[in-house]
This record gives C-alpha cells, sequence and structure tokens, in this order.
C-alpha cells in the first residue's frame, strides 16, 4: 500500500497549488494522499482547534493524566487537536467524509475552520462531490457546510448519509454523561439543529451499514455519539478505516480513559476497544479525526492495550 503526499501526486484528488493559488503560502503541508487498491484518498486538514487536556480524561485521577502529558512532551493544561478530514474517489463517486469546524467568528477559532480554502488549494471544486458521510454531527464534522456560500457551490444532488440514529438523536440531545467546557454543549445543539434545517432534503439515513459507492462501506458504531459512524475503504487487498472520533491520542495506551464528549464513554470505550483490536489483527490502516495530522497508520498490539505506529511519509 503506497502513501503518497501532495508534493508529487498528480491526481485529480491531490494537484499541487498552483503558484498564488489559494494555500499556496502555507508552510505547512496540509493534504497527504493515500491509494488504497484502485481508491483514492486524501487526508485534508481543517486545522487545529485548541482544548482543555481535561479533555482527554474525565474517569482518571488528573495526576495520571499529567503524567502521560509530560510523557507525550505536551502542555499541561490545553494543546492544539488536530481536525482530519478525508476525501474518497471510488468509480464516479467523490466522497466527503466529515466537513470540519466552519468558521464562526463567535468561536474565536483563527486556526481551524481551513477545509474549504484546502480543498480549493488541492484543486478539488465543490461541485465535484457528489456524497458526503458523516461520522456524526458534532459540530467540527458538519461546521464546513455550514460556512456561508457553500451549500450554493454544492450541487442539488448531493447525498448526505448520516445514521438514522444520530439524527435521531439530536432532535433531544442528552449531554448527560459528557465532560464538556461550558458553551459546549449549546453551541454543539444549535449548530446541529441548524445543519439539519439548511440540509434535510439531501440527508439519507441509513439504520447500521451503507455502501456509499464499490468499497466504500459506512457503519454506525455508536458510542462517542449514538449514530456515530465509521467509513472502511477496501480495494485490491488494501483496507483503510476512517474512525471519527473513535480514537484519540491517548486511546492506544489507554483505551479505557473517557473523553469529554462522549455521550455514552462506556460504550465509547468498548468500541474503541473492538476497533482496535480488529485494526491489529487486520493489519489495515487507520485514520482519525484527532490524531496529528496525517493521521495514516497501523495498530498494534502493546500487553494489555495497544501502540500506534505512523506510517512513514511517502514523498
Amino acid at each position: 500500500m503506497k502513501q503518497e503526499t501532495n508534493m508529487d501526486v498528480d491526481t485529480s484528488l491531490a494537484n499541487t497549488s498552483h503558484p498564488g493559488g489559494p494555500g499556496s503560502n502555507e508552510l505547512v503541508p496540509s493534504r497527504y494522499a493515500v491509494q488504497v487498491g484502485d481508491i483514492d484518498v486524501l487526508v485534508v486538514s481543517d486545522g487545529v482547534l485548541p482544548l482543555p487536556t481535561a479533555m482527554l480524561a474525565h474517569n482518571i485521577d488528573p495526576a495520571v493524566r499529567a503524567t502521560w502529558l509530560k510523557d507525550m512532551f505536551l502542555p499541561p493544561d490545553a494543546y492544539d487537536w488536530a481536525l482530519n478530514v478525508v476525501v474518497v474517489r471510488s468509480g464516479d463517486r467523490t466522497i466527503l467524509v466529515d466537513a470540519g469546524l466552519g468558521l464562526d467568528p463567535d468561536l474565536h477559532l483563527p486556526r481551524a475552520g481551513q477545509l474549504i480554502k484546502r480543498l480549493e488549494a488541492a484543486g478539488i471544486d465543490l461541485a465535484s462531490v457528489t456524497d458526503v458521510v458523516l461520522t456524526h454531527m458534532h459540530m467540527d464534522h458538519i461546521g464546513g457546510l455550514l460556512v456561508e456560500g457553500v451549500k450554493e457551490r454544492l450541487r442539488p444532488d448531493l447525498r448526505i448519509h448520516v445514521a438514522a440514529a444520530e439524527v435521531k438523536f439530536w432532535e433531544a440531545p442528552d449531554f448527560s454523561h459528557v465532560s464538556m467546557p461550558p458553551g459546549f454543549p449549546d453551541a454543539l445543539r444549535s449548530t446541529a439543529k441548524r445543519f439539519v434545517k439548511e440540509y434535510r432534503s439531501q440527508l439519507r439515513p441509513f439504520e447500521e451499514e451503507y455502501e456509499v459507492a464499490p468499497g466504500v462501506v459506512v457503519t454506525r458504531t455508536g458510542g462517542h455519539t449514538p449514530g456515530h459512524s465509521v467509513v472502511r475503504v477496501a480495494s485490491g487487498g488494501d483496507r483503510l478505516t476512517f474512525a471519527g472520533d473513535l480514537v484519540f491520542a491517548v486511546g492506544f495506551e489507554h483505551p479505557e480513559w473517557y473523553n469529554g464528549f462522549e455521550h455514552d464513554p462506556e460504550e465509547s470505550a468498548r468500541v474503541r476497544i473492538s476497533l482496535l483490536r480488529e485494526l491489529a489483527e487486520t493489519g489495515g490502516l487507520l485514520v482519525a479525526t484527532h490524531l496529528p495530522f496525517p493521521s495514516v497508520g497501523h495498530v498494534a498490539v502493546d500487553g494489555d492495550a495497544f501502540r500506534w505506529v505512523p506510517v512513514f511519509w511517502d514523498y
């Protein structure tokens, strides 16, 4: 399985920026291409979201969490969570998996919400997207489609695939088991409500599993939210799983730690461990929303836990 950066890929999913084009003055790479059999996958960075480190785990002694952060050379109070999105091309379908945070000036997050600009820099026309898959409806996964002017640039027959349980949940969300900073529940609720209002006619809810395109299957896992889903890409013996928010950086060593955004932490831990075991056994690639960009790697078993093995960048 070959991984390629945007530096040498000459495909429709990863054209290098034209001189003076959008994003051409950025100092860090913001997209990374992977070939999965005959399917093109492009990981695109939506930027980073600074969050309190307490969000990493709220069911453990803070001193234990602080030790992990120190061992990882991370700051003790807050650090930047990556925001990764995936574009998949299978046959005649171009599929956007999640849509990033969007641009909300009230959030004061200038380093997030970069997706639309970076899709343009990659030469991806929004009108070419045939399908959107939402792993779930937290605002950092749907906000990009709420950016002013984006809806008008999307094709009118765009299909947005999301678990029926997810749509149902956001009608009256339960935040009784989360541990979020103040203001987040209200922001999540209002963004999801606005999204459904804007895109209701294009939603294509599925129950448990749906094949979006040949070799591209979305499966509901639950846990993080009731309708949280993962996307599995398979072709020619190669495998890649986009895990959404099932796996965080701390989740390999401590899959039992509860993330503050999880609506059912116990179920999230169970599903996370099951997915990591599956990936360790199959050797398939893993990509996740909040793993450091480009977040492409493998999972290995490490005693009673797991180990993250990032791919060697292929230039």
